[in-house]
């Protein structure tokens, strides 16, 4: 920059920054970790050719978008930013899946509610319906009614009306 300060890159270079200096606009002196990381992953020059073939309105962001991937790489230097969204990804996945879960642990408990509701509500001919399928233990219902639940042991979707209802954490 002139006849002042030389830019971060000039300083680190050890060489004299001019008024063409293509690192002075966005690698000040008061900053200068943030072009010796850039430097150290990507190199002074391999920097110099990405900003010259951008447009000018676009080098600010992709001196931003450098940092960022060069900080990323020194945390981890195999998959850097890669890695960060991996993990990221995992993340939502795994908190989807407990999300679902917990949906259906919702929807048990609601069925198992409701099921006095309905027993209240059932006409007078289909009383003996009912009865027959209250004490047949639930075994003639598909498989796919049973649940697994949060907890290690698996439960099924319809309990005997006669035990009370387990409490069960979706957190853990």
């Amino acid at each position: 920059m002139g006849g002042t300060s030389p830019c971060a890159s000039c300083k680190l270079l050890r060489r004299r920054c001019s008024k063409e200096c293509i690192f002075a606009p966005y690698f000040p002196s008061d900053d200068p970790r943030k072009f010796a990381i850039v430097h150290k992953v990507f190199g002074a020059s391999n920097v110099s050719k990405m900003l010259q073939e951008l447009p000018v309105h676009q080098r600010a962001d992709a001196v931003s978008s450098l940092v960022y991937e060069a900080n990323a790489r020194v945390r981890d230097p195999v998959y850097g930013c890669v890695g960060a969204i991996s993990y990221l990804q995992n993340q939502v996945s795994q908190l989807q899946m407990q999300l679902a879960v917990a949906q259906a642990e919702i929807l048990c408990v609601q069925m198992q509610q409701q099921e006095p509701t309905l027993t209240t509500q059932v006409d007078q001919d289909h009383k003996s319906l009912l009865l027959s399928v209250n004490n047949n233990n639930y075994e003639i219902l598909p498989q796919y009614l049973n649940f697994p639940s949060s907890s290690s042991t698996s439960s099924n979707v319809f309990q005997d009306p006669h035990e009370p209802l387990k409490r069960e954490s979706f957190w853990t």
